[in-house]
């Protein structure tokens, strides 16, 4: 073979592979995402900031409401037969849970899941958690004893100085309804202890804050960023994941099947998942729901976050039961 001939084959060769490169590169995520959101504002921002510098190709529509908002527009859209999200970031796994019960929510198989609790995100990959709230027992510093478990709020000691979050109104709250009652360890008894121990079910986590950093309570089921930022700024308040383990919500991401763009619709869940993605959720003060990501600071170096299980599809099943039976416990 002559100098030119073997040229001639090189060149032709990197034309090849230049050639099978380019649908790759053409084929790279690009165009419009449509994202509904309830993260909060700058949450919001952040990270669409973030996932647009991750995919400087596509470009982000988004309409960022409450939970309860954003899931009233998009059945009002089932209805009238135009659903207009990709994707959606919101902020429990029930609604979630709901939307893959009625067929709405596309599988992602090839989702990267390594690092993440089984816990964190559906079997079924329709829908992943970006980041783990958790509800474990704030206590204030003077109170006569620390509590260890969840059981130590049926102690008798205990009664008439807790208070908790009401499902009837915090999703938080009712998701860690479903879940406790769902305890072989714990279920209504539980509750029916809180009742007892003249326990008192107030409209959200801020109030349940309030009354145990001003004294007015001792114990509180609280979220666990709320309790230990307030820590941190000096309040008399500390918390504790006790031991039987804590419920969270994960604020999941997920694809909608009627989406009209699936590979950026796939290029955000990636990002939502990714370490970057991760760390963005860290910084921005959540714990970060995949493992080897460093926790924010107010979540004291070494704590070991040990997840209860929750039936999430028994949950979206059982809630109304769940909430009722609470309310004639403890009033609405």
């Amino acid at each position: 073979m002559n100098t030119l001939t073997r040229r001639t084959l090189v060149a032709a060769g990197a034309l090849a592979a230049a050639l099978a490169a380019a649908p790759a590169f053409a084929q790279a995520p690009s165009g419009k995402l449509v994202l509904y959101t309830s993260q909060p504002e700058k949450d919001a921002s952040l990270t669409t900031e973030a996932f647009k510098k991750a995919y400087p190709g596509i470009e982000v529509e988004i309409f960022r409401s409450g939970t309860t908002e954003v899931m009233g527009k998009l059945a009002a859209e089932f209805t009238a037969g135009d659903p207009r999200p990709d994707v959606l970031l919101i902020a429990d796994a029930a609604s979630m849970q709901a939307l893959k019960k009625d067929g709405r929510l596309l599988p992602y198989a090839e989702a990267k899941v390594e690092g993440f609790d089984k816990e964190t995100y559906d079997a079924d990959k329709t829908y992943f958690g970006s980041k783990l709230i958790t509800t474990g027992i704030a206590y204030n510093t003077g109170a006569a004893e620390k509590p260890t478990s969840w059981k130590d709020l049926t102690k008798a000691s205990y009664k008439g100085q807790i208070s908790m979050p009401s499902p009837l109104y915090s999703g938080a709250a009712a998701i860690m309804l479903g879940t406790m009652v769902d305890n072989a360890d714990l279920g209504w008894s539980f509750y029916e202890g809180l009742k007892a121990n003249d326990a008192v079910a107030v409209r959200g986590n801020g109030a349940v804050l309030k009354s145990v950093a001003s004294g007015e309570k001792a114990y509180g089921v609280l979220v666990d960023f709320m309790a230990l930022n307030a820590k941190a700024k000096g309040s008399p308040v500390d918390f504790v994941f006790p031991a039987e383990g804590v419920p969270a919500v994960t604020e999941p991401v997920a694809i909608l099947k009627t989406t009209k763009n699936e590979a950026a619709a796939k290029a955000f869940v990636d990002f939502i998942l990714s370490d970057e993605g991760q760390k963005l959720a860290a910084s921005m003060g959540y714990v970060p729901a995949k493992a080897g990501i460093a926790n924010p600071e107010w979540l004291p170096e070494g704590t070991k976050i040990e997840l209860m299980a929750t039936n999430i599809a028994k949950v979206v099943e059982t809630t109304d039961a769940d909430k009722k039976r609470f309310a004639d416990m403890f009033g609405n």
